[in-house]
Formats: structure tokens, sequence, C-alpha cells
């Protein structure tokens, strides 16, 4: 995979877009934007450049090592990160891999506290946020925006629990989670994490929330996973499956 400056140059402009950044007016709100630390009007992504970063870190990664597998993010709200990896695979003229985008397409769902009891606490009102809910043709729509709308893109719509367990995916090279709630995160994990190929990378995006945080520690406990995780910035970890 040759580096080429018209390829990094593609990149760079590519997140500036999505992050919003060429039209921040000051100093304030750069900042807020490289860790994601707010909820932005205009923005394709809240995640912040650092975590953008992260994703093309991990994926550039992947595809020079050869690491088998497409890209995941679970929940996409506006569908900038999962934008910025399928323009990943475009700049590098990748055809054999898919980007794949899932989420509700609804928001986040109402706490079920009695299967989840921590997500009784900090996100049980996240349901109730409109700002949160972008719809499956907005998304899409988002895509069609960059020119990154075609057939190695895929949807899986609807609430985790049904949906991932059965999702036609086979073989991943980076799982992204970006659930907020332990339910989400759990039922990512033990949905997708199977499928990750040895030397393939799990990004936590919410691992600044207990909930989350909690349903990695038990996953990882619960499967023996000793892999050591790594901070992105102030919100985000990740890890790297050790190769057999």
């Amino acid at each position: 995979m040759k580096e080429h400056s018209a390829v990094q140059l593609y990149l760079e402009l590519l997140k500036k877009t999505i992050l919003h950044e060429i039209w921040i007016q000051n100093e304030t709100e750069r900042s807020m934007r490289l860790e994601g630390l707010d909820w932005p009007q205009f923005a394709h992504s809240m995640i912040g450049r650092f975590r953008m970063e992260n994703i093309q870190h991990c994926l550039t990664i992947a595809l020079k090592e050869g690491i088998e597998g497409d890209f995941i993010e679970t929940g996409v709200w506006r569908g900038g990160a999962c934008i910025f990896a399928r323009g990943v695979l475009k700049a590098y003229d990748v055809t054999d891999r898919k980007v794949w985008v899932a989420d509700s397409f609804q928001g986040l769902p109402e706490s079920d506290v009695d299967k989840y009891p921590l997500d009784g606490s900090e996100v049980h009102t996240l349901h109730t946020f409109d700002y949160l809910k972008v719809s499956l043709e907005q998304v899409k729509e988002n895509f069609r925006r960059y020119g990154l709308l075609d057939d190695q893109v895929g949807f899986i719509k609807g609430w985790f629990e049904d949906t991932l367990p059965v999702a036609p995916v086979e073989k991943l090279a980076v799982l992204r989670l970006d659930g907020d709630m332990y339910g989400s995160t759990i039922v990512s994990l033990r949905s997708l994490y199977p499928k990750l190929s040895p030397g393939g990378f799990v990004i936590i995006d919410d691992y600044n929330i207990p909930n989350c945080a909690a349903a990695v520690a038990d996953y990882r406990k619960e499967m023996g996973i000793e892999e050591p995780m790594l901070a992105i910035d102030r919100i985000g970890v990740y890890w790297r499956k050790a190769k057999s």
C-alpha cells in the first residue's frame, strides 16, 4: 500500500469536513472539537479529531499488514466515522472490504434495567434526546454528499440485540463501538468480537461512561482478554486482538 501526498491531503480534508473544522471560528470551539467534547450543530461526527485519527491509524495498519475483514461501527449518529472509514478504503483503492453502519436509526433504546441494572443510572434518559435520532435516509444522504455511498457500504438497521447476533458480517479488521450504554456495549462485543481477526482492533468510544466501561470490563473478564487498553483521549480507548 503506497503512501502518497494526494492520499494524505484527501484524508485530511475529509476529516476537516466531517468534523466541520474548516468553519470553526474560535479556539474554544476548536479545543472542544479535538476531543469531541461538544455536541456539534453541523458536523457529521461528534467524535473529535483524536478519535477520528485513531480510526485512520487502526485501518491503515490493518490494510498494511493484511489483517482480514471489514470495518463496523455500532452506533453511528450522522455517520461521520463510517463515512471517513469508507474514505480511507477509497483513498487506498481497496475494493474487497466493506464498511458496516449499524444503528437503530431512531436514537438510543430505553434502558432495560431488569436485564442491565447499570443502565438505570447515567444514560437512562438518552432515549428521549431527539438530537441523537438520525434516520437511515439521512445517514445515506450524508454518505452520498461525500460521493461515498456505494455497494461497499452496508447498513444494519435495528436494535443491537435483534440485529448484531445475526448480522451478515463474516470477518472484521476494525470493530468500533459507540453505544454509550452497558447493554449496547455488551451485546456488540458478544456478537462481533468473535468475528474480529487476530491482529484486528477494538475501539471503545464511550469508555468515560461508567456503564460502558463496566460492560467492557465484564466482557474482557468473561473472555480472558488481557491485551492492554490504550487511551485515545479522555473518552475513547482501544486495544489490538492478539495475533495467533
